[in-house]
């Protein structure tokens, strides 16, 4: 699941976009910036894509799911999913439903992070909180939805079942 969120600071806005495995829900992708510009949603994406194939995963098939904001609807973005073998689930408009673990993600990440570690003066303080935070989050933040296990030990739990 993709989804981005703005992030007040003193020098104006930055945006920062997540990509979350809806299985584990690991933050496997995320970027931080200090102006909107196209490529934004799509440097999420590509770190997950950089973590997965390091980790030696195949994401060919992977349903990457999102809103029907225009970032995740450009012919651009759909271009990149179908370069590497993804499939694109849009949700429908004005539905915060559809995308309700990405909208939860962005709700922990304005909880735990921008408002403790907030304000900002400027686009660097958040990317460097949100580096510590995600890192938190995957390795060390227990979710009630995976039994109480890390996203980290989720995954790990998984490939130890899987290959044994």
């Amino acid at each position: 699941m993709v989804d981005f969120t703005y992030v007040p600071t003193w020098s104006g806005m930055a945006f920062t976009a997540f990509v979350t495995d809806v299985f584990s829900r690991r933050i496997v992708g995320w970027r931080t910036m200090n102006r909107m510009p196209t490529d934004l949603p799509l440097d999420a994406p590509e770190m997950a894509l950089w973590v997965r194939d390091r980790a030696g995963e195949d994401v060919t098939s992977v349903i990457q799911h999102s809103d029907a904001g225009s970032q995740y609807t450009a012919i651009r973005y759909a271009e990149r999913l179908a370069d590497v073998g993804a499939i694109a689930s849009i949700g429908t408009v004005g539905d915060s439903y559809d995308n309700a673990l990405a909208e939860s993600v962005v709700g922990l990440y304005k909880t735990e992070c921008v408002k403790i570690d907030g304000p900002f003066r400027t686009a660097d303080e958040p990317e460097l909180a949100t580096l510590s935070w995600v890192h938190w989050f995957n390795e060390h933040r227990l979710h009630s939805s995976i039994g109480y296990l890390t996203p980290l030990e989720k995954e790990n739990q998984y490939y130890r079942e899987t290959n044994p």
